[in-house]
């Protein structure tokens, strides 16, 4: 019986050096999210027809996406590398989003912070968009799928 969704997610924590209590919690958050609600199927029939639940895990090597995507059991089912060229703009355009909002809600006004999480919430939108049309005909995900991975993109993306 098909089960496409991600019950476990996992960063490399060689590529991350750095990050602050407010990213940290980003993760935290994304990773919970991501795993309490998520379609995530690979398109690639399996031999014995598998086809979830996944574990998942991530990490940045040479400026491509490595997703490893394993049975349930953390036995490897595939790896998909994506280049992550078409990722540089977004990601900037949303740490400098991010540090903004998170100046916003330490000394603005409610409508300034709001301002800003809309601006945030956009570049967020549109590179969850993005992530989906390069996912396309590897793993169909959903639109909060591709927003909580994109986050988690960011997070392996951090250097001091």
């Amino acid at each position: 019986m098909a089960d496409p969704r991600i019950i476990d997610v996992t960063l490399d924590e060689g590529t991350i050096l750095w990050r602050s209590a407010d990213i940290e919690q980003e993760r935290r958050i994304a990773i919970f999210d991501l795993i309490e609600g998520n379609h995530f199927a690979p398109q690639r029939v399996q031999p014995d027809g598998y086809a979830g639940p996944y574990r998942l895990a991530l990490a940045v090597e040479e400026g491509r996406l490595v997703m490893a995507i394993k049975r349930e059991d953390g036995s490897p089912l595939e790896t998909l590398i994506l280049a992550l060229g078409r990722f540089r703009r977004p990601i900037r355009d949303y740490f400098a989003i991010c540090d903004s909002y998170y100046q916003a809600i330490r000394a603005s006004t409610p409508q300034q912070i709001e301002t800003v999480d809309m601006a945030r919430r956009g570049v967020h939108n549109d590179a969850a968009d993005l992530l989906m049309e390069r996912l396309a005909g590897k793993v169909e995900v959903d639109f909060d799928t591709a927003r909580r991975l994109f986050t988690l993109i960011c997070v392996l993306h951090i250097k001091a």
